[in-house]
């Protein structure tokens, strides 16, 4: 599993946009993006697309999901909904209610959505096939910079659906049987024909599953799952990037015969000092004229902690010095990089009298000549170092 892009980059839409200009642009996305408009072999690729627009629409498109997604990004909606409680409420029909069913109706949602379990266009669904395995789900954990370097033990708390155990997932009340759907005769699907068009749905009646419940299991109202919150320990190793994924067998949703994955997403918060480039990381730090010229030592930040580091007589503006092993140690190799230090010589702006008088002795010395008048002490001292 990748990191999630994000929502207001994948509709094209600025993030001021009003809901009537988020609506727009998922239907633009929508109708380019539909599997049934583009070539066979794009298909599958086209579905991932029409999956990932329809999630970013129905987080921007509702007031408390985007608000919560632009406070805390993907991290705060991870933690606060399961998989289909994203797309609960979405207005999806009245975008496409002028296409008809031949193309935008329930049926293109129900082919692409169907591993959900349930029907984005209202109710729910019980697909006991689509339930054999729990569903994988991914949550992302946002970290400082300083946490990935070292590793560092994180809660997270996943809202997921669990097989309701009154019914053991079928939904029918124990003691209770299942009769065949009258409607497509213990099929599943029923056929519709308009004209030249003959299309084959999902059963409204039994939502697919071919049967119907007599009773309804009291507990999960026949879902066959209930909805539950859980705080899970997660503990990120040392070296971790913006974007590693990291997966935790059986802590998905639960499953009529195994369980799915639960796939963590790092992501790095930025450092006000460092960045970082694989294992190492860059920095900048500021020295006096007087130590460029003549040398010394000077105090460099770390991760861990200040170190010093030696600066040569004649250091130029933009020299990079390398620190080995103050970078993040490698997730596979456990190699530790390095830190490079770039320094700025600091140009004085204001001198006293006597200062500038050394100055110019120093250019007469040096064979520079002085023109008043026409360049900054600034500038001439940049050119002369330069």
């Amino acid at each position: 599993m990748s990191t999630k892009r994000d929502y207001y980059e994948i509709l094209g839409v600025k993030k001021n946009a009003s809901l009537e200009e988020i609506k727009q642009a998922y239907r633009q996305m929508a109708l380019r993006y539909h599997p049934d408009r583009v070539e066979a072999g794009q298909k599958k690729e086209a579905e991932e697309k029409f999956k990932e627009i329809s999630e970013a629409y129905a987080v921007l498109s509702d007031p408390q999901k985007r608000a919560l997604y632009d406070q805390y990004g993907h991290a705060g909606i991870d933690q606060r909904y399961a998989q289909e409680d994203i797309f609960r409420g979405a207005d999806f029909s009245s975008i496409f209610k002028d296409l008809g069913n031949f193309g935008f109706g329930e049926s293109i949602f129900e082919e692409i959505f169907g591993d959900l379990g349930f029907n984005i266009f209202g109710g729910s669904r019980t697909r006991s096939s689509s339930r054999r395995k729990g569903r994988d789900l991914q949550i992302a954990v946002r970290l400082t910079l300083e946490e990935a370097a070292s590793g560092v033990e994180k809660t997270v708390t996943i809202p997921k659906y669990e097989i309701c155990s009154n019914c053991s997932g079928s939904g029918a009340k124990p003691g209770s049987r299942r009769s065949s759907c009258p409607q497509c005769k213990g099929t599943g699907r029923i056929v519709m024909s308009s004209g030249f068009f003959r299309i084959e749905q999902t059963c409204p009646n039994c939502k697919g599953e071919g049967s119907i419940i007599q009773a309804h299991c009291p507990i999960c109202k026949g879902e066959g799952r209930v909805k539950v919150t859980k705080k899970l320990k997660v503990k990120i190793p040392a070296g971790v990037d913006d974007g590693s994924t990291l997966r935790i067998k059986g802590e998905g949703e639960g499953g009529l015969s195994y369980r799915g994955d639960l796939y963590v997403v790092v992501e790095i918060e930025p450092h006000p000092i460092f960045k970082r480039d694989g294992n190492n990381l860059y920095t900048e730090i500021d020295i006096s004229l007087v130590k460029a010229i003549l040398g010394g030592e000077v105090d460099v930040p770390t991760l861990n902690g200040k170190v010093s580091m030696k600066i040569p007589p004649g250091t130029q503006s933009g020299r990079i010095f390398r620190l080995r092993g103050k970078g993040i140690v490698d997730l596979h190799t456990k190699v530790v990089g390095d830190e490079l230090v770039k320094v700025n010589v600091l140009i004085p702006t204001k001198l006293t009298p006597q200062q500038r008088q050394l100055i110019e002795e120093f250019a007469k010395i040096s064979g520079e000549e002085i023109s008043e008048n026409k360049e900054s002490f600034a500038e001439r001292i940049k050119r002369v170092f330069k």
